[in-house]
Order: C-alpha cells, then structure tokens, then sequence
C-alpha cells in the first residue's frame, strides 16, 4: 500500500476518484472538489488548505481517499466547536491548525472515507484514520474532525476509537409518495390547510416555477442566481464563500446533477433556489430573492423540491442546516454525526465526556421535536 498526501485534487485521475464515491453524490466528486480548488473556493488563503489523503494498492489502483483539509479556523464547517476552541485560548494553547474530513461550506451526510468496494473496508478505513491522525501529527495540528458521516461510517469511525458527537438536521422521507396530494394526505387536518394556504397565496400571487437541470441554465440566469447568493450575505452580515465561475464550471462538469429552481412574477424572476443531487437524494444549498412574499421561501426552496422528488422517485430531501419551521412541512428531526480525535489528552478527556452529556441532551430534544410532526398518527 502507497499513502500520499496531495494539496490538488487535480493529481487524482478523475474516473479513479469518482469510482469510490458511493451513491453518485455530487458533493464528493471530483468535478466538485476540484472545481472549489480551481477557483480558489478553497485554499490557504481562505481557511481551507487541501491535504488529501490517498491509498493505492500494489498494482497502483487507488483504493482509498479522504477530502481533507487543514482549517484555520471553524467557519464554513455547520458543526460548531468555537467554544472548543475558545477553551484552548483560556487555556494558553493554540486549537488551531485543526484537520477536517467535510464538504467545506457543505453540511451534507455521506462518505468521508472514501473506500473501493472490491477491497477490505475495516483495513482500508483505518489505514486513512491513522495517516490523518499522523498527518495532524506533522503539521502540529490540535485535532481531526471527521464531519456529517454516514450512519455506516460513523460506525467504522466509532470503531477507530474517535470521539462520536451527535447533531441535527431536518430530513424528509418518501414514502412512496404519488404526488403531493397523496403526500398531504399523510398529514394531519390543521397541518395540511396550512401548506395548501402557503401554495395557494402564491398562485394568487401570479407566482410561477421553472426547474432547469445544469445543462439548461443560461450565463445570464446563473448571474442572476449569483446576484440574490451573494444579496443574502450582504443581508446577513456574511461573506459568499462561493465564486460564480464555480456554479458555472459545476453546471458544465455535472448538469445532470444540478437542479435550479427560478420563481417568476410578471415574467421577472424574483428568488432562485439550487439544489443538486445523487441517485436517490436531493439537496437543498442556497437561495436568494428580491422581493419579500408571504410563502415564497417555503415553496421555491421546499415545496418545489417536494415535488421534484416524487415525480423522480428520490428517497430523501436534505434541505441544508437547521430551520426547526421545516418540521411543520415534514421535514422531520434527524441525528446527524461527526467524529473527532483531541491530540492533548486532558482536552480529549474532557471534550469526550461533554460529548456524551450533550447527546443526551440531543436526543431528549429532537423527541421533544418530534411531537410537532405533522402527521397523522397511526391508528
């Protein structure tokens, strides 16, 4: 076995890479990742240094990989360990640099162990955990942090001996659901009235859809879309860590991957939403609007991705990061995973035992959560 680590994603054949990413998910392929490094989404410079590990077999097969990246800070991360850090600095010790397995800016569940399938996961996995932990070891890192994993692969990480820590996100399910209607159904009386009345005051409002696949969106309607991303940070006070020339070089590289949702009044487009997706799985990333309209963000950025999933048989929507208003449109309270590994033993000690508090604590509140679903009970 070869172990590399590689500052390019461009030095990892495209088709090599691709091969192990399970379930086609666009955020963990190579187009993806590397089209953030080409236009300098990532980089030293912004916080997130490539350090990629890779594994090759003795025929020179890649067989294993990670996207990793040394952090200078937490920014862009969706799992929030500033007062991890902020401990460090009370304590005269320095948290960052810290090494991160994640979709920078990305708060998606899926591979961070990137493993061939004709090959032994147990071995494979934690050969990649032991070169993370050496690398963070050479480059004076504090720690690893292995974000969103697959329930699988929080299981394998688990295994390694890392730190497990609990989160959580808002997941609809398909049910095997017809149409929308047949979707509604399921949900109680008072909650089904209240998603009609939100979709019905925007057809009253002369509001109309169009969803393009990547291959159908023009310059000027991703400038648009570009436009509102980078109007809601300006709102929010943050900064869009994404460049136009990404959107258009993924658009080109996995069109059929790329949903955008444009909303029309008077034949002006007034909000976007953009989406993209795997085999089975959509999500939702970001969104924009010029005008403030009753219902608007619930239908372009939720119900029009509903329905997309229904008539393609998609099994799950992950609509991004936190928003408790989704449960009441069935997005429903699910964990969500990362894994860690302190290097100083004091801070391992203590971030393992207030880990294990807080899942506690996770777990009573997303029960609490649940008692807001909008569907009906079984009988």
């Amino acid at each position: 076995m070869e172990i590399a680590v590689l500052d390019n994603l461009l030095a990892v054949d495209r088709q090599a890479w691709n091969r192990l990413v399970v379930g086609n998910n666009p955020f963990l392929r190579h187009e993806f990742l590397s089209a953030l490094e080409s236009h300098n989404c990532v980089s030293k410079e912004s916080g997130w240094e490539p350090q990629h590990i890779v594994i090759y077999d003795d025929n020179k097969q890649l067989v294993g990989a990670i996207p990793l990246y040394i952090k200078h800070h937490s920014h862009g991360e969706f799992v929030f360990d500033w007062s991890w850090a902020e401990a460090y600095r009370r304590n005269q010790m320095a948290y960052y640099p810290k090494l991160v397995s994640a979709i920078p800016y990305t708060p998606m569940t899926g591979q961070r162990l990137l493993i061939a399938t004709d090959t032994d996961e147990t071995d494979i996995s934690r050969r990649l955990v032991e070169a993370s932990i050496e690398l963070a070891k050479q480059r004076n890192c504090s720690s690893v942090h292995w974000l969103f994993p697959s329930l699988a692969q929080k299981a394998l990480l688990k295994k390694a001996g890392l730190i497990i820590r609990q989160g959580c996100q808002y997941h609809w399910h398909n049910d095997k659901y017809q149409n929308f209607d047949h979707y509604l159904s399921y949900f109680s009386s008072r909650k089904r009235k209240n998603v009609l009345k939100e979709r019905r005051q925007i057809k009253q409002a002369g509001i109309s859809f169009r969803q393009l696949r990547g291959d159908e969106i023009s310059s000027d309607e991703w400038h648009l879309f570009y436009k509102y991303y980078r109007e809601i940070y300006d709102r929010k006070w943050g900064f869009p860590s994404l460049t136009l020339g990404f959107f258009e070089e993924i658009s080109r590289t996995i069109p059929e991957q790329i949903l955008l949702v444009l909303a029309y009044q008077n034949d002006k487009c007034i909000a976007t939403a953009l989406n993209l997706r795997s085999d089975d799985i959509l999500y939702g990333r970001h969104w924009g609007c010029s005008v403030q309209i009753p219902g608007l963000h619930f239908e372009t950025c939720y119900y029009q991705g509903l329905d997309y999933c229904i008539q393609h048989s998609l099994n799950r929507f992950e609509p991004g990061a936190q928003g408790e208003h989704k449960i009441a449109r069935g997005f429903l309270p699910t964990a969500t995973w990362s894994a860690h590994w302190i290097a100083d033993r004091q801070f391992r000690e203590a971030i393992d035992r207030y880990t294990r508090v807080e899942a506690g604590e996770m777990d009573k509140m997303m029960q609490q959560l649940k008692s807001h679903s909008p569907f009906r009970k079984p009988i």
